[in-house]
């Protein structure tokens, strides 16, 4: 009968996809033409038989029309803008209405299901460090004791030779993840390509689990502005968001995770809030989320709400790495300088998300102001015991220290 038809249609698209498909625009592109035909098709075959059985199909109920996806409105807005026109399908009666509808839903839960099995086949790192030129003699005397190692992406991009044999030393002796500052991918003008040559070049030959960039736009009109300025969140800045995003995916592979940043303006003509903005860029990009603890905590105490209710409101599932290091307070301000050691505070805010969600790495940011690196170890042991303590990490973690070059 029909039903059992339509449960077939469905349960065969699923079976076909979802085991190759990983992100929802490319199950958009690649299912949804042949689908609707073969739905069309699926109506044609019902119409005729319904001539020799008259009045069975007749519809007698007004159709349960689905409410569009956010990111079909988003895509709707974003079109409007440009002064296109998105070509509509319009159904031609209710119960094909009824039946695109159950295929929304299905396609939606095929492509959260595949950006939640791109996040559990990361692999777990465990406790790392930021690499630091000045730090480098004890980050090589203490490797066994260092998980992994972040390396800020922009220090490598137009290297000397030197720089460049000392990304290919850590590279075999640490597992290493590509932080990068310059992306701009809240930038309207778009990602400058030759920089993202650049940063595809660098992870190329580094070859990651995934890199980092930020929810944040550095520069316009060709301006660099040498900070992580904050954008509005309006639906305006989330479509540059998924555009720029989409530019770099098509260019690198290795996921992509993006990192909450500090600010000291909010925009009045924001349209939702942070986490809000946060939850439909993750879910529409299907990337990543580097929570910063510590950013976090400023923006929380410098703007006055409660970090808690924050975290209830983002999706949690999407955590894949964590940042944590010490505020500095500077007229009445706390500040993310990178110098301090990581306070009470803090570290409540990130044994907190170690109880509410699973990382695949953590990471003690520390620019300046360097101690004795025994303090540092110290910070990196007290992570290890908050993840273990509340099992963050889901497996065992992969060290990659090699047997032949490993001395203490």
């Amino acid at each position: 009968d029909m039903s059992t038809g339509l449960r077939l249609l469905l349960k065969g698209l699923n079976r076909r996809h979802q085991k190759d498909l990983t992100s929802w625009t490319a199950i958009r592109r690649r299912t949804r033409p042949r689908l609707q035909a073969s739905i069309r098709y699926f109506f044609r075959l019902a119409y005729s038989a319904a001539a020799f059985w008259p009045g069975q199909l007749t519809a007698t109920t007004t159709p349960r029309l689905k409410k569009p996806s956010v990111s079909r409105q988003r895509a709707a807005q974003a079109a409007a803008v440009r002064g296109q026109h998105a070509a509509a399908v319009v159904p031609r009666d209710p119960m094909e209405a009824e039946v695109l509808a159950a295929v929304d839903a299905a396609e939606a839960a095929v492509a959260v299901d595949a950006a939640g099995r791109m996040i559990r086949e990361l692999p777990n790192l465990g406790v790392g460090l930021g690499f630091r030129e000045p730090l480098r003699p004890d980050i090589f005397l203490n490797r066994r004791k260092i998980d992994f190692l972040e390396i800020t992406s922009d220090h490598y991009l137009d290297a000397a030779p030197r720089k460049l044999e000392e990304l290919d030393l850590l590279r075999d002796t640490f597992a290493l993840v590509p932080h990068s500052l310059d992306l701009s991918l809240g930038s309207a003008e778009g990602v400058d390509d030759a920089y993202l040559d650049k940063l595809a070049a660098l992870i190329e030959r580094v070859r990651p689990p995934w890199f980092s960039d930020h929810i944040c736009f550095t520069g316009s009109n060709g301006i660099k502005i040498g900070h992580l300025a904050p954008v509005p969140y309006t639906d305006e800045a989330l479509s540059v968001f998924v555009r720029n995003i989409e530019k770099v995916k098509k260019r690198i592979a290795v996921p992509l995770i993006l990192e909450n940043i500090t600010y000291n303006i909010t925009f009045p003509s924001s349209q939702m809030t942070e986490p809000e903005f946060i939850s439909n860029l993750l879910e529409e990009t299907d990337c990543g989320l580097l929570l910063d603890a510590t950013n976090l905590y400023i923006n929380s105490q410098n703007n006055g709400y409660d970090w808690r209710a924050f975290l209830d409101r983002l999706p949690l599932d999407r955590v894949v790495q964590l940042h944590f290091v010490g505020s500095h307070k500077h007229d009445g301000r706390l500040i993310d300088a990178h110098s301090d050691r990581t306070e009470d505070e803090i570290w409540t805010v990130f044994e907190e998300i170690c109880v509410r969600c699973d990382v695949k790495g953590a990471v003690l940011e520390r620019d300046e102001k360097f101690p004795d690196f025994g303090e540092l170890l110290d910070e990196l042991e007290t992570a290890r015991h908050l993840i273990k303590t509340n099992k963050c990490f889901a497996q065992t973690v992969d060290k990659k220290i090699p047997t032949s070059k490993s001395t203490e």
